[in-house]
């Protein structure tokens, strides 16, 4: 899968877009983009850029989060929480209406 479903969510929600008002603005059906947030279909490149874009927001936001365990941890790395994407993220957010970026 391409996109996080629950980040499309999340930014749907926090720009304060109804599934309905975003899959218009994306040129999608409203059940492709049920389908989308539901984990049932996935996002294809292009479909993650037009959501960003209609969001306000950075597309790797909504892609799928990839992570790797080396081999020679055992897994370690994963259980010790030293995974590249694992730091934890800015006590401090500032949200505009429709922007889901953290602030500067």
């Amino acid at each position: 899968m391409n996109h996080a479903p629950e980040a499309v969510t999340f930014a749907r929600e926090k720009a304060g877009l109804t599934k309905r008002a975003l899959a218009r603005t994306c040129e999608f059906s409203e059940q492709l983009l049920c389908d989308i947030e539901a984990g049932r279909r996935n996002a294809t490149p292009e479909k993650l850029l037009r959501l960003a874009e209609a969001l306000n927001c950075p597309v790797v936001f909504l892609e799928a989060k990839r992570v790797t365990v080396a081999a020679s941890t055992g897994g370690r790395a994963a259980r010790e929480g030293a995974l590249p994407n694992s730091a934890p993220l800015p006590a401090t957010y500032e949200y505009a209406p429709g922007d889901i970026r953290a602030a500067s």
